[in-house]
């Protein structure tokens, strides 16, 4: 059974809401554990006392029992103050959680609209290409269009050869260490300056490993590339100008036929649907640094909480208490048998809660650490645009099984969105059609083309996309693209996410699925 890309939305984002749940259901039960074992600990202190009042005189009975009391006041207040906080940091989590809901919510009604608002252009846009191809102007700068996005994405495909050869070519110098040492101090250029001894020692090592000669390829491989990505970045300028002056033809004809208003009505919905990816990316961000917060909470990282449970285990673990322990232990009374007995029942319900936070700890850790990657692909989902209704997938088991895997840690984030990309189709074009190779006129052109990734997020990368393809959903049919096609920023080869990240989780503001940037 096949997903659509609503559908598909819709399950990341019931997976985030579950992980963010199950993430603070955890965080509850430490902080739960970490009372009782806090308590475990009161009720410990009291049982010695209570030891202490049959077996030690009334000096030192009363010398122990108020270094008990003390502690245990202490930490009694620092589990008050400490309770306070997590009941805060839960109530401010709520409210993200709320917000971040609700910008879901609106983001569903936009992408919706946006939809129908696509559709009827869509209607429009095929009557009106009838006539509109034959427009000499419109077919001329479309054709012009074509044939720079065509040499763009050559140029992009060139750079990305080079590239790769540089790093795999170039592995053999980077390896030789020998040769690294001449290349990094500059030998052989103007810029290299050392005295007549390490000249002369140079010159030796490079005699052995041939380095002038090695020199001069090894700069090769480095400088290649650098000059194809320029070259490559002006022919993707030229044809993204080239792309946006037949935009504006087609945005004419589509005014003129009456569609004026359903143009802006979709370029308004997707205005509103970029803004509210950056809403979410915040929101979610401060909510990754609150759940951090209230994570360190629950798990008694707090210096001051840590030092008052700390005093009064130590308190319980001095000597003179561990002295009257063991002389109970070794007099057959009842009275000290009880009360003996109660101790060591508290100690080991105190060491299996322990026992049970390392687990709950582990576990919180890895949850964090996958709903971050989820939310990555959450971002790069939407990006790519595959959440709009005409974007489906194949595998339905991307929700199920794939997922289940991925949140195991079965498989890293890069494959499970390597599934979700291999997995993503369009309707009416295959999963080529983000990259249409013919005019949506008619006539001889091959017909109306519908890509599109102009809605659902597909500027959520932040600012307008070069050659986007037409504010109301590219409806004219995408021009060929030169930066791996659909939404602006994919490429097959996977890599890293894109998504900027603040807060606990560090800054990240660029970087993956880079085809050579453009379109």
């Amino acid at each position: 059974m096949s997903l659509s890309g609503p559908e598909a939305l819709r399950s990341l984002d019931e997976a985030l809401r579950d992980i963010r749940r199950e993430e603070d259901e955890i965080a509850r039960r430490l902080a739960h554990s970490a009372e009782l074992v806090t308590k475990f600990k009161e009720t410990e202190s009291e049982l010695l006392r209570q030891l202490a009042e049959v077996r030690l005189d009334p000096a030192t009975q009363a010398e122990l029992s108020g270094r008990l009391s003390q502690a245990e006041t202490r930490a009694r207040d620092m589990l008050s103050k400490h309770g306070a906080e997590l009941g805060s940091a839960e109530g401010e989590l709520k409210e993200l959680d709320r917000q971040i809901a609700a910008l879901a919510k609106e983001r569903a009604e936009q992408l919706e609209a946006a939809g129908k608002a696509q559709a009827e252009l869509k209607a429009l846009a095929d009557k009106v290409a009838v006539e509109a191809v034959k427009d000499p102007e419109y077919a001329e700068k479309r054709r012009a269009a074509e044939q720079l996005a065509q040499v763009a994405e050559e140029s992009i495909r060139k750079t990305g050869q080079a590239e790769q050869d540089r790093e795999e070519k170039g592995k053999p110098y980077r390896d030789d260490p020998l040769f690294m040492y001449l290349w990094e101090r500059g030998y052989g250029t103007r810029n290299y300056r050392e005295n007549n001894l390490i000249q002369y020692l140079d010159s030796l090592i490079a005699g052995m490993v041939g380095f002038p000669e090695a020199r001069v390829n090894f700069a090769m491989l480095n400088e290649i590339p650098l000059r194809l990505r320029e070259h490559a970045d002006r022919q993707q300028q030229i044809a993204a100008a080239a792309a946006e002056a037949v935009e504006r033809l087609e945005k004419a004809a589509v005014d003129a036929a009456g569609g004026r208003a359903t143009r802006e009505a979709l370029e308004k919905a997707q205005a509103r649907i970029a803004a509210i990816d950056e809403e979410m990316v915040g929101a979610e961000d401060k909510r990754d640094e609150r759940a951090r917060e209230h994570r360190e909470l629950a798990q008694g990282s707090d210096p001051a909480f840590s030092s008052a449970v700390n005093g009064l285990a130590e308190a319980l673990g001095r000597e003179d208490i561990q002295t009257l322990l063991g002389q109970a232990r070794a007099t057959q009374t009842a009275q000290d048998d009880t009360i003996v007995k109660q101790i060591d029942e508290a100690r080991q319900r105190a060491l299996e809660e322990d026992a049970d936070s390392r687990d709950q700890k582990a576990r919180l850790k890895t949850l964090a650490a996958r709903r971050r990657e989820l939310e990555d692909i959450q971002y790069e989902f939407k990006k790519q645009g595959f959440d709009n209704p005409r974007s489906s997938f194949g595998e339905d088991k991307l929700v199920g099984d794939l997922l289940n895997d991925f949140l195991r840690g079965g498989i890293s984030a890069a494959d499970y969105w390597g599934q979700w990309r291999r997995s993503q189709n369009w309707q009416g074009g295959g999963a080529k059609a983000q990259q249409p190779q013919n005019s949506p006129w008619g006539g001889n052109s091959g017909g109306f083309s519908w890509p599109d990734s102009s809605f659902g997020g597909g500027t959520s990368g932040g600012g307008r996309r070069t050659g986007s393809g037409g504010g109301f959903g590219g409806g004219w049919g995408r021009l060929p693209t030169g930066g791996g096609g659909f939404g602006g920023g994919g490429s097959s080869g996977g890599g890293g996410f894109s998504r900027p990240r603040t807060g606990s989780s560090g800054n990240r503001t660029g970087g993956g699925f880079k085809t050579g940037g453009g379109f």
